[in-house]
């Protein structure tokens, strides 16, 4: 009888077994993904592949996971390449994936267009977010390579269009692993400039995996977040990234971007020289047309007889001062008469009137006597008459 082992010990000889085998130590395996578990925590992933009759465990783990440019997903055929090894815990032989692509298609695609979608859901392309482009930009922020065609033709176009503008340029690492977060950096560095109108960001044209950094998701967001509209201008016509897509406006090119960016002086100084002559123009059918109406109104108005229209004129001024003279001298005649009429009745009861009738009037110094109680036998008093006035001492008084 052979002696017994421990189940650890056939575990480790049946894993060093699997592990001699050069063969499965650099292994490509097709199948689909199920089971699909990301821990972010440790960033290690865990899934099974499988197809129509057999399934495999597999273990990817974050060193080899972060490099992966698009997301795993249940139902995602791959092909995985890796080494096949027994986890002796378990007892059970998996595959330790070391890179992963998708089957039928390349990965950068498939991560381009899932991060399209999840973008596009999240509402980071629709038009109600696009910001409107400045008309006449005095300040235009551009975040590029400070070398290569790109930034040359934005410069030669931009002064021969619009020589006004003012370009600001952050040299920026279009490629390669840094060039996400320089890209990112550039575009808030401009975005905090108060006096910039517009930012560029872009590069000239390369391969897929040249534009890469314009399709991650942190400078998408960066161009989002941007307070100041955004041109992407990446590549040739043909290409496109997410950058276009989330930007205010895409460019085809640089060139483009620079075209779009400001307006064309050239058109402007016609467009004002034909506003200038129109103007002119207009203006000058304008006098001609009121000098016609001025000569007319001078032929047709006082201004031709006026000898006439002032002959008029007095004989109008005559007869309304005739028909005020008439009319006052009739109220004045009015006044007159009710004037006597009062000054008669006034006279009436003058005592002055009563005098001239033979009466007479007597006074002391404490007014006009009315009664014999008034005054008393010495007193003085004064008798006015119509022609003067007599002052006598009263020698007696009688009482009736």
């Amino acid at each position: 009888m052979s002696k017994a082992i421990t189940v650890s010990q056939l575990n480790r000889y049946l894993k060093d077994i699997v592990e001699s085998q050069q063969v499965l130590n650099n292994i490509y395996v097709v199948g689909e993904i199920s089971n699909f578990l990301h821990y972010y925590r440790s960033g290690h992933l865990y899934f099974t592949l499988k197809d129509s009759q057999s399934q495999l465990k597999a273990v990817m783990f974050s060193s080899y996971a972060q490099r992966l440019k698009f997301s795993p997903e249940d139902g995602m055929s791959v092909i995985c390449r890796g080494r096949v090894s027994v986890y002796e815990k378990d007892g059970l032989y998996q595959l330790y994936v070391e890179d992963m692509q998708p089957d039928g298609i390349g990965s950068l695609s498939l991560a381009f267009e899932q991060l399209k979608e999840r973008l596009s859901r999240e509402g980071l392309f629709d038009e109600k977010h696009k910001k409107p482009l400045p008309k006449y930009p005095r300040k235009i922020g551009v975040a590029t390579s400070n070398m290569g065609a790109a930034i040359e033709d934005i410069k030669n176009i931009t002064k021969r269009r619009f020589p006004l503008a003012q370009l600001v340029i952050v040299p920026t690492v279009v490629q390669g692993e840094q060039a996400g977060d320089d890209i990112v950096k550039s575009i808030k560095l401009l975005d905090s400039i108060d006096d910039i109108d517009l930012i560029i960001v872009g590069r000239g044209g390369g391969s897929v995996e040249d534009l890469w950094a314009f399709n991650l998701e942190k400078v998408a967001r960066a161009v989002f977040e941007c307070n100041k509209p955004v041109i992407s201008a990446v590549g040739h016509e043909t290409d496109f990234t997410i950058c276009d897509f989330v930007a205010d406006l895409r460019a085809p090119t640089p060139s483009a971007a620079a075209e779009l960016a400001v307006p064309d002086s050239s058109q402007l100084i016609s467009h004002l020289n034909n506003i200038n002559y129109t103007l002119s123009v207009s203006l000058n059918r304008k006098l001609e047309k009121e000098y016609q109406r001025f000569d007319f109104l001078v032929a047709n108005s006082i201004l031709s007889k006026p000898e006439k229209f002032f002959s008029e004129l007095s004989e109008n001024v005559a007869n309304k001062n005739k028909q005020i003279t008439d009319l006052y001298s009739a109220k004045i005649k009015d006044k007159h008469l009710l004037l006597a009429n009062f000054a008669g009745r006034l006279d009436a009861l003058s005592p002055l009137g009563v005098i001239s009738r033979g009466y007479s009037i007597c006074e002391n110094e404490k007014g006009i006597i009315k009664s014999v109680k008034d005054t008393d036998k010495g007193g003085k008093i004064s008798v006015k008459l119509s022609d003067g006035i007599l002052n006598c001492t009263v020698n007696e008084v009688k009482y009736e």
